[in-house]
């Protein structure tokens, strides 16, 4: 299995200054203790290119949050995962819930920005995860296999990665007992693999929803858990390192 991801994602938040500060306090600490798993950090869209300098050659690596499913035109507003890679990103989140439910994206929305990611030479990190409600109705499974059905495209398990995100844990500081994490991991790995043959096997599957210093060790230690996807704690230099200080070596 490959080393376990840390992928911070900033969200919308991270002006100029504040942003290269944090990006430098990370490539300081891992300069001096290096983790033992790969860091990602995906900002806003305008400091991928700032954080690229500011990281390159440091091992933490820079990815966006978004990408359109088409390499150019008459989209405004948007940008393409061309774009992205040209700034200096090496990878993109898609199908985060929020944009799935703040934008209405679709799984085949997702689907084809993954495969523009794939494209472009970037690694997609597409999210999935149930409602309160549908984990009350017992189907969390079925929404989730649902999801990764029609969000991931053929050749997806060359660079791509899960980040299994249940909505109703993300920024609430709930999360789910470890025993439903790794339910759920554990489904999502049989479903890569059947789709993908042995390739669906070293897919990493990461966790998001409310990662902190004092529950990562926990999360990170379980079966099929390839790393984290972490939202507010990776605004905190400290927070975000102690998670990835907390993975398995």
């Amino acid at each position: 299995m490959p080393r376990q991801l840390i992928a911070g994602n900033w969200k919308m938040n991270g002006l100029s200054v504040a942003g290269t500060r944090l990006a430098g306090a990370l490539r300081e600490a891992v300069a001096t203790a290096p983790p033992p798993c790969d860091l990602l950090v995906c900002p806003p869209f305008t400091l991928v290119g700032r954080l690229a300098h500011v990281l390159l050659g440091s091992g933490v690596a820079v990815g966006g949050q978004d990408c359109h499913a088409e390499a150019a035109g008459a989209h405004t507003g948007d940008v393409s995962a061309p774009m992205l890679r040209d700034a200096g990103a090496t990878a993109v989140i898609l199908g985060h819930s929020e944009r799935r439910a703040g934008h209405g994206e679709t799984d085949g929305q997702v689907r084809a920005k993954a495969a523009a990611a794939l494209a472009a030479g970037l690694a997609p990190i597409v999210c999935v995860g149930e409602t309160l409600a549908e984990r009350e109705a017992g189907r969390q499974e079925a929404v989730v296999a649902a999801q990764l059905a029609g969000s991931l495209p053929d050749g997806f398990a060359v660079a791509g990665a899960v980040a299994y995100e249940p909505v109703w844990a993300i920024g609430t500081g709930k999360t789910p007992t470890e025993t439903e994490i790794a339910a759920m991991h554990a489904m999502i790995r049989r479903t890569l693999a059947a789709r993908f043959g042995t390739a669906g096997e070293s897919v990493r599957i990461l966790y998001g929803g409310s990662v902190k210093p004092s529950n990562a060790k926990a999360i990170l230690a379980l079966p099929e858990v390839g790393g984290a996807l972490v939202g507010g704690a990776s605004l905190v230099a400290e927070d975000f390192l102690a998670i990835a200080a907390a993975a398995r070596a």
